[in-house]
């Protein structure tokens, strides 16, 4: 299909082959403007990193690209969430059904998808300069001396985006939030598979949820709050079995199954601070725009940031499709997402600070008030759940 607007001769220079590039790529080459994404890790690390749900927003996006099937083959439902307290008395439940995959098997299976398709991905790209030269066009240069010309860029690499390091220096940097996430995966023969359940403890001193999958294996995670923000080389550094400890020092008195599943891990405990990014003025300065975390990273305690960047994708390559003029686009693509975006990261920093522990009073008052407010919490991030972006519709002129 050829871009509207007679954009099908530009080339888009994508920077990071995570979630949100290869989608954009297939889109982009959807609307007939070629792209080449470049990723500045050496080779893929499909086996690395933790999980994820992909909410039902995300999964729509991937559906118009025809590759939701194949996503979806690698993760399993998550078909309610069950909320409780240390001592294991359930407080309530989020019935919205989502996808549980792991972060590198859904890298994967994206990527695959963009290269089957013909689209490039260049390797061992770690970007180190960006420069918009006269006819506003852009030159990426590259830590290996390479460099590459397009017509515009796209920045997908992520919370802490070199792309925007470069473009926006004076761009709020992204804010510790007082909290340190873990993710892993094991097995317990006595932990059976919870029916598509994933089970959330506000535990004494941290907060833990889990859930075992069809083929036993357990996907867990666990927050506990920090005031201070951590060296993440020093936190990475830390070794499994001393994490492990502190883990089961911090849920010690709180419900079984959970430090067994602690206990039983055997492989590497993923951990890293968690960030969210105050609003930017603007996402994008003249031929380089950007998407996904780079622009608006929230903070993990909705399951959006997976969502939010593949719907950012989508409605990206329309602008560039429905407006002959890159600038005016990406202007366009701006008013379109920026609230939305800046909402859910302000939804999900006020659902962390709801699952920090507090004395025994404030969590006698949570248990007791909290089945009402999960309640009223499902009807009011509908919002983002029922959000759909039609590929077939074109982008209203008057937002041009």
């Amino acid at each position: 299909m050829a871009s509207r607007n007679g954009l099908s001769e530009k080339k888009a220079l994508i920077i990071g082959c995570g979630i949100a590039g290869p989608v954009l790529a297939m889109f982009l080459q959807r609307a007939g403007i070629s792209a080449v994404i470049y990723e500045g890790r050496p080779a893929p690390r499909d086996e690395e990193g933790a999980f994820l749900n992909l909410a039902p927003n995300g999964l729509a996006v991937l559906d118009q690209l025809d590759v939701a099937d194949q996503v979806v083959a690698y993760g399993s439902p998550t078909t309610t969430t069950i909320f409780q307290n240390h001592r294991g008395k359930r407080l309530g439940e989020n019935p919205e059904t989502t996808t549980l995959i792991k972060r590198g098997l859904l890298n994967r299976a994206l990527r695959e998808a963009a290269i089957d398709r013909g689209i490039t991905v260049e390797w061992n790209k770690r970007l180190v300069d960006v420069e918009i030269t006269p006819q506003r066009t852009v030159v990426a240069r590259f830590e290996d001396g390479s460099e590459a010309h397009g017509d515009f860029l796209v920045g997908c690499d992520g919370i802490h985006s070199r792309t925007r390091r470069v473009v926006m220096p004076n761009a709020p940097r992204p804010q510790y939030t007082g909290t340190i996430d873990c993710g892993a995966f094991t097995r317990l023969p006595h932990v059976k598979s919870t029916d598509g359940a994933m089970y959330m403890t506000f535990g004494l001193k941290g907060f833990f949820g889990y859930q075992v999958v069809p083929d036993g294996e357990i996907y867990w995670f666990e927050n506990f709050w920090q005031e201070a923000e951590p060296d993440r080389a020093k936190l990475e550094a830390i070794s499994t079995e001393d994490y492990k400890a502190r883990l089961l020092e911090l849920h010690k008195d709180d419900h079984d199954p959970i430090c067994d599943i602690i206990r039983s891990t055997e492989g590497l405990i993923a951990r890293w601070p968690i960030y969210d990014l105050p609003p930017l003025d603007t996402w994008h300065k003249g031929p380089v725009c950007l998407i996904g975390d780079a622009a608006h990273a929230t903070s993990p305690h909705v399951g959006q940031g997976a969502s939010m960047a593949l719907e950012d994708a989508i409605v990206l390559a329309k602008c560039l499709r429905d407006i002959g003029e890159i600038e005016r686009a990406f202007e366009t693509f701006e008013k379109i997402r920026k609230e939305r975006v800046e909402r859910a990261v302000k939804q999900a920093r006020r659902t962390g600070n709801q699952k920090s522990p507090g004395n025994a009073f404030g969590r006698a008052v949570r248990d007791l008030i909290l089945p009402f407010f999960l309640k009223q919490g499902v009807k009011q991030v509908q919002w983002i759940y029922e959000y759909r972006v039609d590929w077939d519709e074109k982008v209203p002129a008057l937002l041009g």
